[in-house]
């Protein structure tokens, strides 16, 4: 009986490789880690109450005080700038929660625990992004109708209310999502850009509240298109009936303005984070 000269070794069985069985990190994954920490940090809860909070309840309030005085001088007064007063308010919380989405990381050192899990930092910032735009977009659009609802009723009292099937009002309960999603992203932008949430919150009311309103003094025409285009007048326009200065873009072109600026503030602290030590 004749054997073959030739053996053939048994096949050796893989080498271990310490991947195995892990899950592959994809931006689903980041999605949902993201999500998981926005809605299990307790700031977001008060943040987003006192969002809802301020720009019902200040919006109901003017309206109450001031249907009276506004049935007498209706045609002197902007009826539908009153229908969501308390946004101007409510937004700071929206600015709030963008910026601590970003800077709330680095004050506590959990970024290099989530640069770790998720090295690709761009992946991170867009999941980042993503969630809380989605969730601003939800709420904003919820808090804007319940405020126009609200302040509504005291306006109708006085036989001035709106009507809920206008285009601009249904624009507003809708826009206001919009905007405050919009205004959310440029929070996220300034607190990675500054990593220090004091900072970066004292830097955003500074150019939405003041420096809004400042360059006005500006002579000419020039203190005219910079007042439209200031972040927060540019956009605010989407989130009102009427606004109280008819000077300023409308709101389409406005909150197309107001997306660019938020769109370049992300890109260069996207760059930034990405080329940064965490």
């Amino acid at each position: 009986m004749s054997t073959s000269s030739t053996l053939t070794a048994p096949a050796s069985p893989p080498a271990h490789r310490a991947d195995v069985g892990r899950p592959r990190l994809t931006f689903g994954r980041i999605l949902d880690a993201e999500w998981t920490k926005i809605r299990t940090v307790r700031s977001t809860v008060w943040t987003l109450t006192s969002l809802f909070v301020l720009s019902v309840g200040l919006t109901a309030l003017i309206c109450f005080a001031a249907a009276g005085e506004l049935s007498q001088d209706a045609a002197d007064e902007p009826i539908g700038a009153f229908a969501t007063w308390g946004l101007m308010f409510g937004q700071i919380a929206a600015l709030v929660l963008g910026i601590l989405v970003a800077s709330a990381e680095y004050s506590s050192g959990m970024i290099r625990t989530t640069l770790a899990a998720a090295p690709r930092r761009w992946s991170v910032l867009a999941a980042k992004a993503t969630v809380l735009a989605g969730l601003l977009l939800v709420l904003g659009a919820i808090t804007s109708t319940a405020a126009i609802l609200a302040g509504n009723f005291f306006l109708d009292r006085e036989g001035i209310g709106l009507s809920l099937s206008d285009p601009d009002v249904l624009r507003t309960m809708a826009g206001g999502g919009l905007y405050l999603a919009v205004l959310g992203l440029f929070g996220l932008g300034l607190g990675l850009l500054m990593r220090h949430t004091a900072g970066a919150v004292t830097v955003g009311i500074a150019l939405i509240f003041v420096v809004g309103n400042l360059v006005g003094l500006i002579p000419g025409a020039a203190g005219e298109w910079l007042t439209k285009l200031m972040p927060g007048n540019a956009g605010t326009t989407m989130a009102t009936v009427e606004s109280f200065n008819p000077d300023l873009l409308g709101p389409w072109t406005g909150i197309g303005v107001f997306a660019g600026e938020a769109a370049l503030l992300l890109l260069i602290a996207g760059w930034l984070f990405s080329k940064r030590d965490a």
